[in-house]
């Protein structure tokens, strides 16, 4: 099984799904996808729902609903169309630069 940059507890064969639907979402301030910016706290797969845990840079993101919304149509388009879909913000704990993937350090100089 692959591994993940964020706690995920599912059915195997939707991790590698779940990780290209949310790699396809790009957070526009920093222009990565949320994957690599370190906003994916969690996915669970449990009865037929899947809740992924999301969090943003500050609690004042200015995109924070576009990026909800992208999470849920990406997860949506790729995933059987029976699995009900749950994004979560959350804040705890806050969200800092070493949440970030090397690469997306790299690209922000870091």
């Amino acid at each position: 099984m692959m591994d993940a940059p964020f706690a995920y507890a599912g059915p195997p064969e939707l991790l590698p799904v779940t990780m290209k639907a949310l790699q396809g979402v790009v957070d526009p301030e920093v222009a990565l996808d949320i994957v690599n910016v370190g906003l994916v706290y969690g996915v669970t797969v449990e009865a037929g729902r899947m809740d992924v845990h999301l969090t943003m840079t500050s609690a004042a993101c200015p995109v924070a609903d576009v990026i909800v919304s992208e999470v849920e149509d990406a997860l949506d388009a790729a995933l059987p169309p029976e699995l009900k879909i749950h994004v979560e913000l959350v804040w705890e704990p806050p969200w800092s630069p070493q949440r970030m993937s090397p690469r997306a350090r790299a690209f922000m100089g870091w």
